[in-house]
Formats: C-alpha cells, sequence, structure tokens
C-alpha cells in the first residue's frame, strides 16, 4: 500500500494505490482523520485509480473519513474507482452515499463530465 498526498488548489488529494485490507486500513484511516481532523482540509478527495483491491475494512475506513468530512464540514469525494473497487461500492450500495468521480479534474471541480454523473449524494455538494 502507498499512501502520497498533494495539493490541486483547494482539495487535498489523497492517492492510494495497492490492496486495502485488514492490515493496511489502520494507516489509511490514520492518514485520512488527520488530515480532516487536525488539518482540516476543506475538500479531501481520494484518489483510488490505483486500488486493486479493497475489503470490508477498507470500506469501513472510506465511510469513517466521510462521517469526520460531514461533521467538520469538510467536502469528501472518490476518483478514479478500480472495477473491483467500485462493484465492492456498488454491493454494498455505497455508490449512493460517496460523491464518486471518473477522474481529478471532475472531482475537483465536483462536477459529473459529459455522460457521467457522479454516483453519490456525497455531503450536500451537488
Amino acid at each position: 500500500m502507498n499512501i502520497t498526498t498533494r495539493q490541486n488548489g483547494e482539495a487535498t488529494i489523497l492517492e492510494l494505490s495497492g490492496d486495502i485490507t485488514l492490515y493496511n486500513t489502520p494507516e489509511v484511516r490514520k492518514t485520512m482523520l488527520n488530515l480532516l481532523k487536525e488539518k482540516r482540509v476543506p475538500q479531501l478527495l481520494v484518489d483510488m485509480h490505483g486500488v486493486r483491491y479493497i475489503d470490508s475494512s477498507g470500506v469501513a475506513s472510506l465511510v469513517e473519513g466521510l462521517k469526520a468530512s460531514r461533521d467538520l464540514q469538510s467536502r469528501f469525494a472518490l476518483y478514479g474507482l478500480t472495477k473491483t473497487a467500485r462493484e465492492v461500492l456498488d454491493l454494498t450500495r455505497l455508490l449512493r452515499v460517496f460523491e464518486v468521480y471518473e477522474n481529478e479534474e471532475q472531482a475537483v471541480v465536483g462536477k459529473p463530465g459529459p455522460g457521467n454523473v457522479a454516483l453519490g449524494a456525497g455531503n450536500g455538494t451537488k
């Protein structure tokens, strides 16, 4: 699991690559919550294009990040979901809960591209 952060305007990008499993979920969770609760970033966009697999503990961490962002009135969105990650979120019906975009450009502006729809309700930013 590789975790990096960078800025794109006012958005903080959390880039994840590798498998998000029970073994590395604490690191993902700690990074997300640090950015939201300690650094108080106004927008946290999670780049998941490099995530090959995500298990239930990884999904739980994403939900915890979303909840923390809502509590702090920050924006939280996912983008670049791989087929596997999208299937997991679809099976758990969380695609409707998260703000989800195809790519970073769409996620930063908060609008879906032509023919795409932001799949989730996010935190009311639609």
